[in-house]
């Protein structure tokens, strides 16, 4: 009995190293490299890194311009809109600049606007009366340059980057912006893409003012003085386009252009329908119609003007000097075949009702 029980014993002891045996030589289950898990993680961490940077660019942390870190990020203020009738509303904005914080002026409205005009319209000086209020900043004629205005894109994209703020000339202000424009002529593209860009100032809320001059014989005057001026530069050698002194405007009056009265008729039509088709292009915007000769007889036009900016009233001035000032048959060289050639023509009035200012 006790030799079975033994056997018995012995007969487990020896099942137990056997299962032993067979487990020792089961193979371990198979596991990942070290170096695969390494690159696992990288592109878990990068692809971490890219949703991060996607979703800052949609809340304008980065931009094309300005790249600022993440701690710099202020909450923007809460503006409201002053209060101004339901029809004005579209016309105020307040632009968030990419390239600068506009701090304490944040929540100053700003109104938009183009001025639409001709060269030698007297543009140059109105716009130089504007700039003298401490609220507005008008940038000059930006669509000289033919890159700018090459297409509709090219158009939408300068534009937007002067209403936003982001335009820097020398109409730039200290004083918080309350309303920012341009100068516009109508042959830099104005007219060739009148509907993309009607329909850009009603979408964008831009107000136009057209300013043009009734006498349009005085405008080729100027026209014909100023390009005699570009190729001699009487004074000293310097071609100037306006003036800041009498004793300049003297020198440039003295040259007296001879007018082809051959192309004089067509010429003044092309002029007149030019300014026609403008004012019937931009008829859906919100605008003004000014003449120069207006605004040299009667100041208080410029009241007008900035009330019509909605901006409060303030003194302007301009250095600008006036270089014509004497009656046409004085600076004329040919003023009798002018007279003859536009006498009894609907363009009668620009030699009879000259004005002398």
């Amino acid at each position: 009995m006790e030799g079975k029980g033994k056997e018995e014993k012995e007969k487990m002891k020896d099942e137990q190293n056997s299962f032993n045996k067979d487990t020792s030589c089961t193979k371990p289950s198979k596991r990942m490299p070290l170096s695969s898990w390494k690159l696992v993680l990288v592109l878990i961490l990068f692809f971490a890194v890219y949703m991060m940077y996607v979703a800052l660019q949609q809340y304008g942390v980065f931009s094309a311009t300005n790249f600022i870190t993440v701690g710099a990020v202020s909450k923007a203020p809460i503006c409201h809109m002053p209060a101004v009738s339901h029809s004005d509303a579209p016309f105020f904005h307040f632009p968030k600049p990419v390239t600068y914080n506009r701090k304490e002026c944040a929540c100053t409205p700003v109104r938009f606007f183009a001025i639409l005009s001709m060269q030698r319209s007297g543009s140059g000086w109105f716009e130089t009366l504007l700039n003298s209020h401490p609220n507005i900043s008008s940038n000059g004629e930006i669509f000289s340059v033919k890159p700018r205005r090459s297409n509709v894109t090219s158009i939408t994209r300068t534009l937007n980057r002067l209403y936003n703020l982001d335009w820097y000339s020398s109409a730039a202000k200290n004083e918080c912006t309350a309303s920012i424009g341009l100068k516009w002529m109508l042959n830099q593209g104005l007219l060739q893409h009148h509907v993309e860009i009607a329909d850009y100032f009603n979408q964008r809320g831009v107000s136009v003012i057209f300013l043009f001059r009734r006498n349009l014989l005085r405008r080729m005057v100027s026209i014909l003085a100023n390009a005699h001026d570009r190729a001699v530069k009487q004074l000293n050698g310097t071609h100037k386009a306006h003036v800041h002194s009498e004793a300049e405007a003297a020198v440039l009056a003295k040259f007296k252009p001879t007018i082809n009265t051959t192309l004089l008729m067509s010429e003044l039509r092309r002029a007149d329908k030019m300014g026609r088709e403008a004012l019937k292009h931009f008829e859906s915007t919100r605008h003004v119609l000014l003449y120069y000769e207006d605004l040299i007889s009667n100041h208080t036009k410029l009241m007008d003007v900035l009330d019509f900016l909605q901006l409060p009233r303030k003194k302007l001035s301009s250095r600008h000097v006036k270089i014509h000032t004497k009656p046409l048959a004085n600076q004329v060289e040919n003023w009798g075949e002018v007279y003859r050639a536009l006498n009894g023509t609907p363009f009668a009035s620009f030699v009879k009702n000259d004005y002398r200012r």
